[in-house]
C-alpha cells in the first residue's frame, strides 16, 4: 500500500487558502487590490463584527460577464498576466489568481458584477468552495463581493481570530496602507453601522496623509522628490522629534504596491541615523517608482514581500538621499543667525502685532537707539552671532539668537563634538594619545578578562593602550587625548559588552558604538559648572559639526523658542 497520496482538491484549496487568507484583513486586502486593478474610482467597504460576520467590497470598475465571473472562481485564473514572461513586469496589485477561490473556500461568498457593455449583471453564490448558483440580476456597473461567516468551515482557524475590535483595527490599517497612493480613488468605509474613515478623491498625497496621520502631522512632513537613472523616489519624512516607539507609521510603496521590506526600512533608519534615539522610529512615506522588471513581486502569496534586482543600489540611494534631505532641513544650528527672511512688500517685519514696539521693552541698546534702521534693514541683526547668556541648572546653556531663545543641552552638545572629533581623527589616522604618569589599574571578571585580552591589539588602533598585568588585572597606560577626564572603571564596564559582540573593531558599526561610548563618558556632565568662555567655545565647536542637532544616542541637542512664542506666552501678541 502506498504511503504517499495526492490530496483531494478540497484539502489542497484550503491549504492554499491558509497561505493567502490569514485573517479578515487578508480578505479586505485581496478584494481591495482587485477593485483598484479594475480601474475603479469609487469603492465602498462594509465590515461587521471585525469581518467575521460580513465583509462587503463594492466598486464601479470594469466588471465581469458571466463567463469571466465563473472563471474567476477557478484557481490561478486571472486577467492580469498570460505568460511566464509577464511575471518579469507585473504592473497590477494582483496577478496570482488565488484570492477569490481561496476566500470562497473558507466562507459563504456572493459576487455580483456587470460590465459597462451589458445591460444585465450576474450573481454567483458559492459556499465553502462549492458553487451553489449563478443567476441574472440587476446591478450597477462594477463588482460587489460579499463575504459572510469567514472560516465557518474551519473552526480551528476561527478560534485563532482576535476580538472584533482588534480585527477591525487590522482591517483599517491595511485599507489605509493600500489606498494611500491612489489619490484618484474615493473610498468609503462603514464599520458596524458607523463611518470611521472616508477617503475623498484628491490631487495631493498630503491630503490623503491628513486622513491617515492627522492634519497636523501631515502638514509638518518634509516633502522630497528625486529622480536618478530609472528610479524615482518621493518621500514624506517626519522631523526626528515626531518619532514613535513603533514602526507602524512607516509606509513603503514600490510602483504603487504597499510592501513590508526590511531593506528599505533599514535604509530609511540609516538615513535618519543618530537623529533618532535607540528604539525610536520615524513617521515616513516612501514611494519608489522603477522598471517593473527590476522587482520580483512573486515571492510570497500575500504579495507584500518583494526582491530588488539591485538591492544594494536601492539601499545606498535611499540612505544617502534621506540623510541629505534631513541635513538640508534640520542642519539649522549653524544658520540660526545667518538665514534671511524674505522681505514683505508692505512691511519689513512681517510678524504678529505686539502690545508695545520691540524697541520699547527690549534691553538691547542697539535696537533702542537704531530701531528705525532695524525696521527697514533687518539684515543688520542677521550678522550677529549666537550670544551666550548663561547656564541654567548647570546643565543647559541659554543663548540669544536673531530668532529667539536657544536652550542647549551641554552634555548632549559636547557628546556630539567628541564623537565627531574622534571619528575624524581616526579616519585621518591621527588619533592622539596621552600617557598616564601613573597607569590606571582595572580588574575584570574572568569572562571579561578573556575578552579584553583578545582585543588588546585592536584597542591600540583606537588610541587605547591596555596591558595585561596578570590574573584579572590590567593597566591602562595611555588613552585618546579627548578622554582624559573619564571614570575609567565605568567606561570599561560599558566598553566590554561591545568587545564581546564585535569581532572586528575596525568595522563601521563597531567603531560607531565605540565612539559613542567614548563620547558619552568624556563629555561635560549635566550639573557641571562651566565658565562663560567654556560655553562660548562649546557653541563655536558645535557650529562646525556635521550633525549638530542630535547627540550620538539620538537625543536632541538644542531647542529653539522664537520671540513670537515668547511674546504669546506673555500675552504681548494682540
Amino acid at each position: 500500500m502506498n504511503t504517499i497520496r495526492i490530496l483531494p482538491e478540497s484539502v489542497a484549496i484550503q491549504i492554499a487558502a491558509g497561505e493567502v487568507i490569514e485573517r479578515p484583513a487578508s480578505v479586505v486586502r485581496e478584494l481591495l487590490d482587485n477593485s483598484i486593478d479594475a480601474q475603479s474610482d469609487k469603492i465602498q467597504i462594509t465590515i461587521e463584527e471585525g469581518g467575521r460576520k460580513l465583509i462587503r467590497v463594492s466598486d464601479n470598475g470594469v466588471g465581469m460577464g458571466k463567463d469571466d465571473l465563473l472563471l474567476s472562481l477557478e484557481r490561478h485564473a486571472t486577467s492580469k498576466i498570460h505568460w511566464l514572461s509577464d511575471l518579469d513586469s507585473v504592473k497590477t496589485l494582483g496577478f496570482r489568481g488565488e484570492a477569490l477561490p481561496s476566500i470562497a473556500s473558507v466562507s459563504r461568498m456572493e459576487i455580483i458584477s456587470r460590465p459597462a457593455n451589458q445591460l444585465i449583471g450576474y450573481k454567483v453564490v458559492i459556499t465553502g468552495g462549492k458553487l451553489e448558483s449563478i443567476d441574472e440580476t440587476g446591478a450597477p456597473v462594477g463588482t460587489t463581493v460579499v463575504v459572510k461567516d469567514l472560516f465557518f468551515n474551519i473552526p480551528a482557524r476561527r478560534k485563532f481570530l482576535r476580538s472584533a475590535k482588534t480585527e477591525t483595527n487590522h482591517i483599517v490599517d491595511i485599507i489605509s496602507r493600500i489606498i494611500l497612493p491612489f489619490i484618484q480613488i474615493q473610498l468609503h468605509i462603514e464599520i458596524d453601522g458607523k463611518v470611521p474613515l472616508h477617503f475623498p478623491m484628491t490631487r495631493k498625497v498630503r491630503d490623503r496623509l491628513s486622513v491617515i496621520m492627522g492634519s497636523n502631522m501631515a502638514r509638518t512632513l518634509i516633502e522630497e522628490h528625486k529622480e536618478r537613472d530609472a528610479l524615482k523616489i518621493s518621500a514624506y519624512l517626519s522631523t526626528p522629534e515626531e518619532s514613535r516607539n513603533r514602526g507602524d507609521r512607516i509606509f513603503i510603496y514600490v510602483n504603487g504596491r504597499h510592501i513590508r521590506d526590511r531593506l528599505v526600512t533599514r535604509a530609511l533608519m540609516e538615513g535618519y541615523g543618530q537623529r533618532l534615539m535607540k528604539g525610536r522610529y520615524p513617521q515616513a512615506v516612501i514611494f519608489l517608482d522603477m522598471d517593473p522588471s527590476a522587482v520580483d513581486v512573486n515571492v510570497h502569496p500575500t504579495k507584500q514581500e518583494i526582491r530588488f534586482r539591485d538591492g544594494q543600489y536601492i539601499y545606498q540611494t535611499i540612505t544617502s538621499w534621506v540623510e541629505k534631505s534631513l541635513r538640508a532641513q534640520f542642519h539649522s544650528f549653524s544658520t540660526l543667525d545667518t538665514q534671511q527672511r524674505e522681505e514683505p512688500k508692505s512691511w519689513p517685519f512681517f510678524r504678529p502685532t505686539v502690545a508695545e514696539p520691540a524697541w520699547e521693552y527690549s534691553r538691547d541698546e542697539s535696537i533702542q537707539e537704531n530701531h528705525h534702521q532695524a525696521l527697514y534693514h533687518p539684515k543688520i541683526l542677521a550678522e550677529e552671532r549666537i550670544q551666550v547668556i548663561g547656564q541654567l541648572k548647570n546643565t543647559y546653556i541659554l543663548c540669544q539668537t536673531r530668532e529667539g531663545l536657544l536652550l542647549l543641552d551641554q552634555h548632549a552638545a559636547h557628546e556630539r563634538i567628541v564623537y565627531e572629533t574622534l571619528r575624524k581623527t581616526y579616519a585621518s589616522s591621527r588619533v592622539e594619545s596621552q600617557a598616564f604618569l601613573i597607569p590606571q589599574q582595572l580588574e575584570f571578571s574572568l569572562k571579561e578578562t578573556q575578552t579584553v585580552i583578545a582585543k588588546v591589539h585592536q584597542l591600540e588602533n583606537l588610541g587605547l593602550f591596555v596591558e595585561h598585568f596578570g590574573g584579572q588585572t590590567f593597566l591602562v597606560r595611555s588613552i585618546p587625548s579627548m578622554l582624559v577626564n573619564t571614570e575609567w572603571e565605568q567606561f570599561f564596564r560599558d566598553l566590554v559588552p561591545i568587545l564581546e559582540t564585535e569581532e572586528d573593531l575596525s568595522s563601521d558599526d563597531a567603531l560607531d558604538k565605540l565612539w559613542t561610548v567614548m563620547a558619552c563618558h568624556s563629555a561635560v556632565r549635566a550639573g557641571q559648572v562651566m565658565s562663560h568662555q567654556e560655553m562660548d567655545r562649546l557653541v563655536e565647536q558645535l557650529e562646525q559639526m556635521d550633525l549638530p542637532t542630535n547627540c550620538p544616542h539620538g537625543r536632541p541637542v538644542f531647542k529653539m523658542f522664537t520671540f513670537g512664542e515668547i511674546e504669546k506666552m506673555f500675552k504681548r501678541v494682540i
